[in-house]
């Protein structure tokens, strides 16, 4: 399984945001988001293969220093590598709570306590020039409704959408009316953003919508915290 990064921090989003946990980074994607702030496991993948064994090796060192027992499997995509399977059995195993973090356009029989499922909305498709290709096949896969049901049947789930403007609202609305069995508590909206500022400028329109909705607004509290870094 190729590995970009395994590092302890804290987490930054959705459900378990403030909890320290280790995160482990696959390297590889089957899609290509044009606001992709982690282009080192997607559009060029870094890293080394490493075996189950040593991945796990390098999650205890990792939770050495004082308990952790969070660890969040994500990427990239992480759902792209079967390795996943027996690497989320053995966590799940040693006790460990998993999260695992994806688009939702995969499936794999994984241990999962928390599936975090990231659905890509037409704002994330790179532009058509110079990436014709990678546009092209990002729109024909970023949604897969059969996956996403099958998700929402099995595991314990909540949805991150990533939000750039007002007009991304609505698209949100129609996707969860594809799916009655989402409740709205599951429902996060984050706003798009590299840096605090564009965060809190965003805040301002997209809290008060969530709210009205009864959604909830999800802050990307890692940007706050430690900007745009790689291990963070």
């Amino acid at each position: 399984m190729r590995i970009a990064e395994i590092f302890r921090s804290i987490q930054g989003e959705g459900r378990l945001t403030g909890v320290e946990s280790v995160f482990v980074r696959a390297s590889g994607c089957n899609l290509r988001c044009r606001w992709c702030d982690t282009r080192y496991a997607s559009w060029t993948p870094e890293g080394e293969d490493l075996s189950v064994g040593e991945i796990l090796a390098q999650i205890e060192q990792a939770a050495s220093s004082r308990p952790v027992r969070h660890a969040v499997l994500t990427g990239g995509e992480p759902m792209l590598f079967a390795e996943l399977i027996p690497l989320a059995a053995a966590l799940h195993e040693a006790g460990w709570h998993i999260t695992v973090e994806t688009a939702g356009t995969l499936y794999l029989p994984v241990a999962c306590d928390l599936m975090s499922i990231s659905p890509k909305l037409s704002n994330s498709a790179p532009t058509l020039e110079p990436d014709r290709h990678w546009a092209n096949r990002h729109n024909q896969q970023r949604h897969a409704p059969e996956s996403i049901r099958r998700l929402l049947a099995e595991y314990d789930c909540q949805l991150k959408f990533v939000v750039d403007r007002p007009e991304d609202c609505d698209e949100v609305a129609s996707y969860v009316a594809e799916f009655p069995e989402i409740s709205p508590s599951q429902v996060m909206l984050m706003p798009q953003g590299v840096d605090a500022a564009a965060l809190v400028s965003k805040a301002a329109w997209l809290e008060p919508y969530c709210e009205a909705l009864g959604w909830v607004y999800c802050p990307r509290r890692q940007v706050e915290w430690f900007g745009a870094q790689r291990g963070k």
